[in-house]
């Protein structure tokens, strides 16, 4: 997951591409990560295998593919992690810490599992690589209750509500080891060039 390319400065992720104006936009933007909502039909970015498999053909080799999956069979997830059209899997749904260690049993993976306010306290336990923390089901826009964060000591992303207003207060009051937007860059509920490029140019005016 080209941990060492990222490692010292804060991260960006822009979650939830699902056309191929989607994947456009994120090559010219160059954000770290992009995430792609994987047959979980009641997202309004949901993308089904074969939708996924070709948008990713077309994405920079520079930027990290993620899968957001929602109980989804460790099979299907498996499979596209060993085929290349993710490099790393994000949990939405209720995967236990069974599902997590049997997911990374079958492989060199990396594994983020999302958790929200009412489901924190299992956060810092968690045995997947990374956590997220958002403040529901993810991707509603509704910001995440920043002082909730305290309790995690171990890198995670933030989501939650982020955007060109708050983004920058955010990773300099929490530290995140990256942070997660979606609704944020968006127009009318579609993915925004000007904002997603805006966004990342943001974050990267905070390095060195």
């Amino acid at each position: 997951m080209c941990k060492e390319k990222l490692k010292g400065r804060v991260k960006i992720k822009i979650c939830g591409l699902s056309r191929e104006e989607d994947i456009a936009f994120a090559n010219e933007a160059r954000p770290d990560f992009c995430g792609f909502i994987i047959n979980v039909p009641k997202s309004i970015r949901n993308t089904t295998l074969e939708q996924v498999r070709e948008l990713r053909k077309n994405l920079s080799p520079e930027i990290v593919p993620v899968g957001v999956f929602r109980d989804e069979p460790i099979e299907t997830v498996v499979s596209l992690l060993r085929d290349g059209t993710i490099a790393a899997a994000q949990l939405h749904g209720h995967e236990d810490e069974e599902y997590i260690r049997t997911l990374k049993s079958r492989g060199d993976f990396t594994v983020v599992k999302a958790f929200n306010e009412n489901t924190m306290g299992q956060a810092q336990a968690c045995s997947a690589d990374y956590v997220l923390l958002d403040h529901g089901s993810g991707g509603t826009g509704e910001a995440f209750h920043w002082e909730l964060a305290e309790m995690i000591h171990r890198p995670y992303f933030l989501a939650g509500g982020l955007n060109r207003k708050n983004i920058l207060q955010a990773i300099e009051a929490l530290h995140p080891w990256a942070v997660d937007v979606s609704s944020g860059v968006e127009t009318e509920g579609k993915k925004d060039k000007d904002k997603m490029i805006e966004i990342v140019q943001m974050v990267r005016s905070l390095e060195g």
